[in-house]
């Protein structure tokens, strides 16, 4: 359990720097397929030799990397399509409500129950994302809503596979090369759909090269960990307990970088995700 929590600590901080990087790139920039590249240039060579080499490899670990692969591509997609109608602000808090499918999928398909008190928690907490989500609508964001909804539950589909892949994955390197497919497939699919609609290989900008490549390790890197903390906790409650990186770089906007637009029903709605965490965390830990 120490051991999970510790790889939950670290995977928000890396969910912390990758949240606020998103935040001060434009759209133009499209951040999401310079940081998929930058992780399928530095991390996926060494994950894909890792996977073939210590990976346990059964009939099912190749099911679950395919259902795990193509949920990341459609998760990536939809975020994708949900940027491009809404502000991070919105569409991310909504994207991370997946704890709440991920324990349905959980106690439909598996039977894990996690307790009524757990429930409560996780409701709660994702009750405070949808009002930091609120805060940023705007009469135009009624398009982001579909492809975000997509996003989330894509992200209960791969969360669930993941977990399901962890006995097969000894070690990290091997959970690198895991993610790594569905990564490599994920930018493959997003730069397919930026020449489609822009006739370009690759987004009109280029961000920073230090933004790029801390944005490249950390949305791989961090989610090695998740894995990880899987290994010994429902994948719904890790899920949640990674959502307080939102809260972080929320309040990090708000009191470093100024930015003071609605920042009281902000600061509730990131008190409402804590309170549950911590409700979380009493009844799980």
């Amino acid at each position: 359990m120490n051991t999970a929590m510790l790889a939950i600590a670290g995977s928000v901080t890396m969910h912390v720097a990758w949240n606020l990087l998103v935040r001060q790139q434009g759209a133009k920039t499209r951040l999401l397929w310079w940081a998929l590249a930058t992780h399928c240039l530095i991390l996926a060579p060494w994950g894909f030799y890792a996977l073939v080499t210590q990976a346990h490899w059964t009939p099912q670990l190749a099911l679950v990397l395919l259902a795990s692969s193509l949920a990341n591509v459609a998760y990536f997609v939809a975020l994708d399509r949900a940027y491009h109608h809404a502000p991070v602000a919105l569409v991310y808090p909504m994207v991370r409500s997946s704890p709440l499918l991920i324990a349905i999928w959980s106690l439909l398909l598996f039977g894990e129950s996690l307790g009524v008190w757990a429930w409560l928690a996780m409701l709660l907490s994702v009750a405070g994302l949808m009002l930091l989500a609120s805060t940023a609508w705007r009469n135009d964001a009624r398009a982001a809503l579909p492809w975000a909804l997509a996003a989330a539950l894509a992200t209960s589909v791969y969360s669930l596979t993941d977990k399901a892949a962890t006995p097969f994955l000894p070690t990290l390197s091997s959970v690198l090369g895991f993610i790594s497919v569905g990564y490599a497939l994920s930018f493959i699919a997003i730069t397919v759909l930026l020449r489609r609609e822009h006739g370009r290989w690759r987004p009109e900008l280029r961000p920073p090269l230090l933004a790029m490549l801390v944005a490249g390790l950390c949305i791989g890197l961090a989610y090695v960990l998740v894995i990880h903390a899987m290994r010994s906790m429902p994948a719904a409650v890790v899920v949640a307990f990674t959502n307080a990186g939102i809260v972080i770089a929320g309040a990090l906007s708000i009191f470093m970088f100024h930015e003071r637009q609605h920042w009281q029903p902000r600061l509730i709605g990131m008190a409402v995700v804590v309170l549950g965490l911590i409700m979380l965390a009493i009844v799980r830990i």
